[in-house]
């Protein structure tokens, strides 16, 4: 018997103690998330607002979870995204996320040669259709941030209405928009009700510029649109060339992905945003117990993913902040709905069916029935938009991009 004693102390000296013997595996789990490691890939770097507001999140969630987070900025829509998720798995990455529209196919690819390994993309459309368990799309119900970004800009323009700056007719809003994407479409759609629900005769122009990043394009853009005699502008696009012409020319701005309140502190009224904290930390601790990351996932109001920045009291309408609270109580509670098909029309038509296209193929067919209920179900077939009407109200003053 003092042997066998002697015996099991030796083993439990030599091995630390019981669980690090197998006792149990416990000790291994807390090892392995430990040493786990998340990749990112960034079309551009802090410099723009969207890809800053994404590497906020990815060290935000990396940092909760106690793992090792790599970036990597600057990387085209194009085979370095491949190369640069490849090499970040090389790295001992066990988690890759991708930020932009087009760097999916080749997140696509790098999935397909390293099954064992974990890929996410912001915005894209395949997940559903890919086929790939280890390839997941991810995106927010941004549109309904938009519509609360529009109600405070719609408050701007009520207040200017009132003062007699402007007239009921004169409320023209000026938007500065990157792509004809369906993404973008979706999104100053979903401003421009916003503001109508405010000021019912708000009408908007668009001009795109061709490019997610370009300041002096962005600037050029909102001037246009600013000589256009647009009194409010709005944009979708990552740089701070609207917001700067904004604050040289006067004029209201509500901006995007972020305050730009400390460069443009006469101006700037709110932005809205996706926070991506909440889909990270999700998708990255799935990873690392081993369980099942959604296909396609889409982040709300209620999941925190749908954000706004503080009001900026000095340029915003009196009550904008309680405005918007109560706008954002109805749409999580479904008393209201961003795009309720009796709000706007196409046409001079109000629409009772439309399909979509969902299951994105080559030719963009439409595939989904996405009206129902009374509105457009924008992101719950898929988590990107498909909203693509062009709505009356709105004048594109440029379609080639």
């Amino acid at each position: 018997m003092k042997k066998i004693i002697a015996m099991l102390l030796v083993v439990v000296l030599l091995c630390g103690d019981l669980a690090a013997c197998g006792g149990s595996k416990e000790g291994d789990k807390k090892e392995d998330k430990k040493d786990f490691k998340a990749g990112f890939i960034f079309l551009h770097d802090e410099n723009s607002t969207y890809d800053l507001n994404f590497i906020n999140a990815a060290e935000a969630a990396c940092k909760k979870l106690g793992v090792e987070c790599i970036i990597k900025t600057n990387i085209a829509e194009s085979n370095d995204c491949k190369e640069a998720a490849l090499d970040l798995v090389d790295q001992g990455c066990g988690f890759v996320f991708a930020d932009s529209f087009g760097h999916e196919d080749f997140m696509i690819e790098a999935a397909k040669e390293q099954p064992d390994v974990q890929f996410a993309h912001a915005t894209g459309t395949k997940a559903h259709t890919a086929g790939l368990d280890n390839y997941h799309n991810a995106f927010a119900s941004i549109y309904e941030g938009r519509y609360l970004a529009g109600v405070a800009a719609g408050m701007k323009l009520q207040e200017m209405i009132d003062a007699g700056k402007i007239k009921p007719e004169e409320a023209k809003i000026g938007y500065v928009g990157a792509f004809t994407y369906a993404e973008v479409v979706s999104g100053y759609t979903s401003f421009f009700l916003g503001a109508q629900s405010i000021v019912p005769t708000a009408t908007m122009e668009v001009q795109f510029t061709g490019s997610w990043y370009d300041e002096t394009a962005e600037k050029e853009a909102a001037t246009t649109l600013i000589n256009n005699k647009c009194v409010l502008i709005s944009q979708h696009a990552d740089s701070m060339g609207a917001p700067t012409a904004c604050e040289d020319a006067g004029v209201p701005d509500v901006s995007y992905n972020g305050s730009t309140v400390d460069a443009c502190p006469n101006t700037f009224i709110v932005s809205s945003r996706i926070d991506w904290t909440p889909y990270l930390e999700y998708a990255i601790k799935a990873t690392m117990d081993g369980d099942k990351i959604d296909t396609d996932w889409t982040g709300t109001l209620s999941t925190g993913s749908v954000a706004l920045t503080e009001v900026n009291e000095k340029a915003a309408a009196p009550g904008t902040a309680e405005k918007i609270e109560e706008v954002k109580k109805a749409l999580e509670d479904g008393s209201v709905h961003v795009f309720d098909t009796a709000k706007f029309k196409v046409g001079g038509k109000n629409l009772d069916s439309y399909k979509a296209d969902v299951d994105t193929d080559e030719a963009f067919t439409p595939d989904t029935e996405v009206i129902s209920d009374g509105y457009f179900h924008e992101s719950e077939y898929r988590s990107a938009p498909y909203f693509d009407l062009r709505i009356d109200g709105i004048k594109l003053l440029n379609e080639k991009y």
